[in-house]
């Protein structure tokens, strides 16, 4: 997952309303999103390879999403990612003791960046973790977005669809996923230097991303609040 732009709402009733990219190398096995036979109440898309998920909902109202924190020269960890997703919603332990239990674990990943949530009746509970920032942070009513770096961290992508966003119907799925297949590139005088050099970032500059090898698999709309069950809508591309 390489874009998340979200909204959460002092309303209960509206609770948290997001809009997301799926970023991978075409040629790793997915399956899309359903309700997992090992874990019914699950209801996520698959890596195939690590076996967990990069967004996903639970019947239990719950919802996780990930991202890989962009940098190069990290030494890789020896736990997928998408243990982080699948491990919180096939539990019920809280939000806060669960992000403790994995800030101790933290070195045993990859750089991410992790968001986790539950339904209730006062609204939607939510906070962010990234092993790259070491902190946990509550996170209030308000519009957020997320690449692979920290949280609201300014890159193009984040700004603009941040921007569009909030002028987005958010009852209309269809102006959302419009949203999420916004192909516009960055500016060079704008892209973040991470690493990859200056071609690369701009290739991987847009919300929604097209190479030979590499590229946005698929696109999801999630809704969650105190008045109605999950809801998660996938788009898959490729």
């Amino acid at each position: 997952m390489c874009l998340i732009v979200f909204e959460i709402s002092e309303d209960p009733a509206r609770g948290l309303l997001l809009a997301a990219n799926r970023d991978e190398f075409y040629d790793r096995p997915t399956l899309a999103a359903a309700a997992w036979e090992d874990a019914p109440a699950i209801f996520a898309g698959r890596d195939l390879v690590g076996g967990g998920t990069w967004l996903g909902i639970s019947g239990g109202g719950r919802f996780a999403a990930v991202t890989n924190y962009r940098d190069p020269k990290a030494p890789k960890g020896s736990r997928s990612r998408g243990e982080l997703v699948s491990g919180f919603l096939s539990s019920e332990v809280p939000i806060g003791e669960y992000l403790e239990g994995i800030a101790g674990a933290a070195s045993e990943f990859s750089g991410f960046n992790l968001i986790v949530g539950q339904a209730g009746t006062n609204g939607v509970e939510a906070a962010f973790f990234s092993n790259r920032e070491g902190r946990v942070r509550r996170l209030g009513p308000g519009i957020y977005g997320l690449s692979n770096h920290l949280l609201d961290t300014p890159w193009p992508k984040v700004r603009r669809a941040k921007e569009m966003f909030s002028t987005t119907l958010a009852n209309d799925d269809n102006s959302l996923f419009e949203l999420l297949s916004d192909r516009t590139l960055a500016s060079d005088d704008e892209l973040p230097n991470t690493g990859i050099g200056l071609e690369r970032e701009r290739l991987l500059s847009p919300i929604f991303i097209e190479t030979p090898i590499y590229g946005t698999r698929c696109s999801t709309v999630l809704r969650l609040n105190a008045k109605s069950p999950p809801r998660l809508v996938e788009r898959v591309h490729v």
